[in-house]
């Protein structure tokens, strides 16, 4: 039985059981999840790879770390049912996704990334999780069809604030180099500061720390397709997202959706795009023009989520 498979059947087990066991080991009320989609053109199926990042919301599993899973807490303790019921529900929308690669914020452990993957066997046989190693801290992930490359890790990089001093990132800046089709591609998987408890000049250092970052990459691999995405908390014009965009060597997909149309999150009753993917245009690799498209359920989230869903079609190098 092949390691990937292993980890598959353990992730059953540990659904069935509803324990953590080997799954912290990294080896290896509701929204409806109906989708209603935003693109530039209505054209049918595209061709090239499909990218999509998605904020799946505080998804946790039945062990409550913090030891505080009282009602009004951060941290919730679904029963092994409701466990069940949530992983049912964001598979679901990942499926109404239909992306090749996707990049997840807010899984907090192994055993919620694993049992997702089981749910969705056998689709994304690559499944990565950036944990950070926090008490009951959610985290991103990837869920990904193609071969595991290398991995990388960000957040042990110091950030220097414009105003003096030092940040790091707010959770892990996961990079994986997967192989797909014979091809390379680098995905970066982002979750920037949040808003609840602001703090605009970290999230204006992690913007520019990972511009550095991939735009290096890209230079170092200019045959690959790269590609930066995740929940990055800030809108287009805003400082951080200017700082990802300097000298315009990240390109935001979405850009060719019309005004209006490419919110993600609804915040004081207003649309308003928190998340992203970016192609460095000195790589390898193109976006196909038009392809954005935001995925949201009927209340505006996705699969129970309070974020919508973006995806794009990339073309892979030649």
């Amino acid at each position: 039985m092949t390691l990937r498979l292993e980890l598959i059947v353990l992730a059953v087990a540990t659904v069935l059981v509803a324990c953590r066991g080997a799954a912290d080991d990294p080896v290896g009320t509701t929204t409806s999840t109906t989708t209603t989609t935003t693109t530039a053109e209505d054209a049918g199926p595209l061709p090239g790879l499909r990218i999509a990042t998605f904020n799946v919301r505080r998804y946790f599993d039945t062990v409550c770390d913090s030891g505080d899973c009282s009602y009004g807490a951060y941290e919730e303790q679904p029963t092994q049912a409701q466990f069940e019921a949530r992983t049912a529900q964001i598979a679901e929308a990942i499926e109404r996704i239909d992306a090749s690669i996707v990049l997840l914020q807010e899984v907090e452990t192994w055993t919620c990334l694993l049992s997702l993957a089981s749910a969705l066997y056998p689709r994304y046989p690559t499944f990565r999780l950036g944990e950070i190693g926090g008490v009951a801290t959610v985290d991103v992930a990837v869920l990904a069809e193609g071969e595991l490359v290398d991995e990388i890790r960000h957040r042990q990089v110091p950030l220097p604030l414009p105003s003096g001093g030092f940040t790091s990132f707010a959770r892990e800046l996961l990079e994986l180099h997967l192989e797909v089709d014979g091809q390379r591609v680098v995905v970066f998987d982002a979750h920037f500061k949040s808003k609840s408890g602001d703090d605009p000049e970290r999230r204006l250092a992690e913007a520019t720390a990972a511009h550095q970052i991939v735009t290096a990459r890209a230079a170092q691999l200019p045959d690959a397709l790269v590609v930066l995405g995740g929940d990055l908390n800030d809108v287009p014009g805003s400082p951080p997202l200017d700082a990802i965009e300097q000298g315009g060597l990240l390109h935001r997909v979405a850009a060719d959706i019309p005004d209006g149309l490419d919110h993600t999150f609804i915040f004081d009753g207003q649309g308003v795009a928190l998340d992203h993917l970016y192609l460095a245009v000195a790589a390898g690799g193109s976006y196909i023009a038009g392809s954005a498209e935001v995925i949201r359920g009927s209340a505006g989230g996705l699969g129970g989520s309070d974020h919508a869903a973006v995806a794009a079609h990339f073309e892979l190098p030649e």
